[in-house]
């Protein structure tokens, strides 16, 4: 999943693309590196951030989908929690709603995906982002995290969603220290057993591994993310969320060798003790 923020402050993109047509391009520039799909945002949710009006949203998002329709081959995300901007972007062409809030913020988004057949990512969160960190206490954080994602695909599942169009999300780096975004990639196989849906997983240069890449800026974390994501595919993650689209393509793709490599493995010696 190659992210494509129309925002003015994206906290990890050199080259900000609220400009539409660079939108444009960078999305086309996406698919072309091979991103199976490409999710826009219009309001960002790194720490610190404030909100952003839905109508503010819209105008920020609504150019790059119409002009993206019948031009990319791969389907598009919306990265947002409100209903209204859900609505208008799906009809704009968007397949899928990505929520950070995990139904937190607008119930009423719940019932405009069962409504228009959309899937729907819920992802871990806890406060705003302005607040998230305050919320960063946890007694184990894969039970903590399991048991609130059940809560949100309780909150989907009574708005209408069926369980089949719903993907989850541990929110790497959203309400969680370094310890607990690294613990969360580690046993990602026990989040992904409690669950039993598709895991989607966002370590793209976020925070959490700072100290690991001796503080290097956001834009050169890629090889630090690469070694993210790796543990992801090899734990089972479904749909990485990525910036560097060309270079991520490739670790993953080396990675599900690996992952494969593996799971054949294990087969062979389960016959051969068999």
């Amino acid at each position: 999943m190659g992210i494509l923020n129309v925002t003015p402050d994206s906290f990890a993109d050199a080259n900000h693309c609220a400009d539409p047509d660079r939108a444009i391009a960078a999305a086309l520039r996406m698919e072309a590196d091979g991103a199976d799909l490409i999710d826009i945002g219009g309001e960002s949710t790194r720490p610190g951030a404030d909100p952003v009006p839905a109508g503010e949203e819209l105008r920020r998002v609504l150019p790059v989908l119409r002009e993206l329709r019948g031009r990319l081959r791969v389907p598009v995300s919306i990265d947002t929690y409100k209903a209204e901007v859900a609505r208008a972007a799906i009809a704009a062409g968007a397949a899928l709603v990505n929520d950070v809030s995990g139904l937190d913020r607008d119930p009423t988004l719940a019932r405009v995906v069962a409504e228009t057949g959309a899937a729907l990512v819920l992802m871990h969160a806890r406060g705003r982002p302005k607040t998230m960190y305050a919320d960063a206490t946890y007694t184990d954080v894969v039970a903590d995290v399991a048991a609130e994602l059940r809560d949100s695909m309780r909150r989907a599942a009574a708005g209408g969603v069926p369980p089949d169009r719903i993907l989850v999300d541990p929110g790497v780096g959203f309400a969680k220290r370094a310890s607990h975004s690294y613990g969360v990639l580690a046993r990602l196989p026990e989040l992904a057993a409690a669950l039993g849906r598709p895991m989607l997983v966002g370590p793209s240069r976020k925070s959490f591994m700072h100290d690991a890449v001796a503080g290097r800026p956001a834009p050169e974390r890629d090889w630090g993310t690469a070694a993210a994501v790796t543990a992801a595919v090899l734990a089972g993650a479904h749909i990485l969320r990525v910036h560097a689209v060309g270079a991520m393509v490739q670790v993953v793709r080396v990675a599900e060798q690996l992952r494969q490599a593996g799971l054949t493995t294990n087969d062979q010696r389960l016959t051969t003790n068999d």
